[in-house]
């Protein structure tokens, strides 16, 4: 039928110039969207038609306006219910269609009036009315625009617009469909056949179908991240396959007792069938039961009767660090040692509660390094190393207890977003009791770490419930529009844009009060940490802005030190009016002071004050110490000295600290022949270190 109508379309067309789809669909007596689909279809073939869409509006009456036009105006109608001597209101409501509408037009326009002496009643008040609306929309023609607007807005008529298709003749105009060929084929290679058709033009521009394939979970995402992470650092990954260990390499090996409350059902799930294992290495086993018995190796052991009963019993293991035993006992039994480094990234299984952050399954992350004479500034700056990869910087380290690690570490880092530090991970050194029955050399020690697969994958997909990432409830139209992973590496693009989202904070913050005086400035400082870089800022800003500081004490602070009970005296006044009035209180906050401005934002830490308090005043005096004034890139420098100071200041090894500021300046300033907020940061800070 389609291609019927398409060659009548062009049989008419070839007789007149240009013809317009509604009227082909009144000649053909068609349907105008069959009409429209012919011509898209000769349109699909080539040049034969040209077609440009055209709109056209006509003004159509609605179904108020056709009663209108059949009944009167509204309020034409309540006016002929009115008698000569008047009507009562309530019955013209009942018997006139649009009554409330219609009364209110009849009195705006004059035509009717409500009796003074009995409100109820309704009169006429002229002799006789013209109906104007019933007369305009018998004849819409001559109706002005702006009275249809108007009767638009009475819901007499409505604005249609009409889409039709305007034709003529193309460049390649026939009056003969012939079928374009889409693809070549062994026929019209034959005689050249191929030569005499004509094809379809490729879309190279189209996406194609979508494939029906499957989609990596985010947890595999991850996973590959961190697999790629400990690939880069030279690790060996470890086969992870067995889910069900026996008591004696999950527990035993490690050196943790039988009594440990681990070993309890309420933590552990222990396999019904089989319930026990039978083989496992003699000459190790002995060693294990009298090291827990006995002691040995300069350690009492636990001094309790160590059964093999129990140590039979099997399990579905509850961390992969029993695969680490397995590692390091078959390393010896391969021959002489040689330094190794394993990881491993797999399930494991503990008998949780489960709620939003517990399940009974999840994913370990594990690194081990066998090597001589390791210690724990080995393990610390392994682990700087390896969460450096992972983006984070900001490590501390607190003294825990593990059965197999001694001396053992939890690991936190400073998460930004919740402006805390939380925990994420475990770690620590293999005690001798646990090595030295494997055969290992006794000056050979073993740093080893873990972390959670599913709290960093959580936190990279803004995931709040782990049910939401593994179970039955998982939405697997997550698991389809979720992107690769990329970890927030510490590469110099991720870190600009921190410090650039940190700057757009700052700067939002001036703006909203670079036409106000700044009167509310609270800082909290450490005495052990003066801040410095404030009077030294202060002295600066002095010349252009009136300054008052309060200096108060906490409760924490029991007695102030000498040097610092004239901290700021200069600016210690009461004026009123003044640019920075500024409350500082010497308070127990550790090394990184505090500053607070109003209830809008809290800054922690020197240079982010220096920074702030630089970008403050620099809105009203470019040239009093220039930072952005100076352009992009001699900020972005200055920014780069304030980051390498604060990580100085928070290293662990105190008695470097002030060497490794030191190292920094290079001439008579960091920023060349120009004094900058990162000098007077950076001298600050090592004039309270050098005390």
């Amino acid at each position: 039928m389609t291609s019927e109508l398409s060659e009548k379309i062009l049989e008419y067309l070839s007789k007149c110039d240009e013809i317009d789809s509604l009227d082909l669909a009144k000649i053909f007596q068609e349907d105008h969207q069959k009409v429209i689909g012919a011509i898209k279809s000769l349109q699909a073939i080539g040049n034969l038609i040209n077609a440009n869409q055209v709109n056209t509006k006509r003004w159509e009456l609605t179904e108020e306006g056709q009663h209108v036009l059949k009944f009167g105006s509204h309020e034409a109608a309540v006016y002929n219910a009115i008698s000569e001597n008047g009507s009562p209101q309530a019955e013209i409501m009942k018997t006139v269609t649009y009554a409330k509408v219609g009364l209110s037009k009849a009195l705006a326009a004059g035509w009717v009036e409500i009796d003074k002496n009995d409100k109820s009643v309704v009169k006429r008040k002229v002799a006789s009315i013209i109906d104007t609306p019933q007369v305009h929309l018998m004849n819409l023609s001559e109706v002005p625009e702006n009275i249809k607007k108007e009767y638009k807005k009475r819901k007499f008529l409505q604005e249609v617009v009409i889409k039709s298709v305007l034709l003529s003749k193309g460049e390649s105009f026939s009056t003969k469909v012939e079928k374009q060929e889409a693809d070549v084929t062994a026929d019209l290679l034959v005689n050249d056949a191929w030569k005499e058709k004509k094809f379809k033009p490729y879309n190279f521009d189209a996406l194609g179908s979508a494939l029906d394939v499957g989609h990596l979970h985010p947890l595999l995402k991850v996973r590959a991240e961190f697999r790629k992470i400990f690939l880069e650092m030279g690790f060996t990954e470890m086969p992870t396959n067995n889910y069900v260990e026996s008591s004696f390499w999950n527990f035993d090996a490690l050196f943790q007792p039988q009594q440990h409350p681990a070993r309890d059902a309420h933590d552990t799930f222990f396999v019904a069938e089989p319930k026990l294992s039978t083989c496992f290495p003699e000459n190790y086993l002995k060693k294990v039961k009298e090291v827990h018995s006995v002691g040995g190796y300069g350690s009492q052991g636990y001094r309790y009767d160590w059964k093999f009963e129990e140590a039979q019993k099997n399990l579905l293991r509850t961390h992969t660090t029993a695969v680490s035993a397995r590692m390091l006992y078959k390393l010896m039994q391969d021959g002489e040692f040689k330094p190794v480094k394993y990881f491993s990234i797999d399930r494991v299984f503990r008998n949780e509660t489960l709620d939003a952050t517990h399940l009974a399954e999840f994913h370990q992350i594990e690194g081990v390094v066998a090597d001589f004479d390791l210690s724990l500034g080995d393990l610390i700056g392994t682990l700087y190393e390896f969460f450096s990869k992972l983006g984070i910087t900001q490590l501390e380290f607190k003294p825990a207890y593990n059965p197999y690690t001694e001396p053992s570490m939890e690991i936190f880092c400073f998460h930004n977003g919740l402006g805390k530090w939380i925990e994420i991970g475990n770690s620590g050194i293999f005690r001798p009791e646990m090595l030295l029955p494997m055969g290992l050399p006794e000056n050979v020690n073993v740093i080893a770490w873990g972390l959670s697969l599913e709290r960093p994958t959580m936190i990279k997909y803004g995931l709040n419930n782990i049910r939401d990432l593994v179970g039955p409830k998982v939405d697997l139209q997550m698991v389809h529009d979720n992107p690769l992973c990329r970890l927030d590496k510490n590469d110099p693009r991720s870190v600009q844009e921190k410090r650039r989202k940190s700057d757009e904070l700052s700067k939002s913050i001036v703006n909203q009060r670079q036409e106000t005086c700044v009167q509310d400035i609270v800082i909290f400082c450490d005495p052990k940490y003066p801040l410095y870089t404030l009077e030294t800022l202060l002295s600066i800003f002095k010349r252009d802005f009136s300054i008052s500081v309060s200096v108060h004490s906490h409760s924490s602070v029991q007695k102030l030190p000498d040097h610092l009970v004239e901290f700021c005296s200069e600016f210690r006044t009461s004026r009123k009016n003044v640019d920075f009035e500024i409350t500082f209180i010497w308070k127990i906050v550790g090394v990184d002071p505090q500053m607070q401005i109003s209830a809008i934002r809290e800054f922690s830490g020197e240079t982010n004050i220096a920074r702030f308090l630089n970008r403050l005043v620099e809105e009203r005096k470019p040239n009093l110490l220039r930072y952005e004034s100076n352009g992009a890139l001699y900020a972005y420098q200055i920014d780069a000295f304030l980051d390498r100071i604060n990580e100085s200041l928070h290293c662990l090894d105190s008695k470097n600290k002030l060497k490794n500021l030191r190292a920094l300046i290079k001439g008579q300033y960091l920023m060349g022949d120009e004094i900058s907020i990162a000098d007077i940061v950076l001298q600050s800070i090592c004039r309270n270190l050098g005390k």
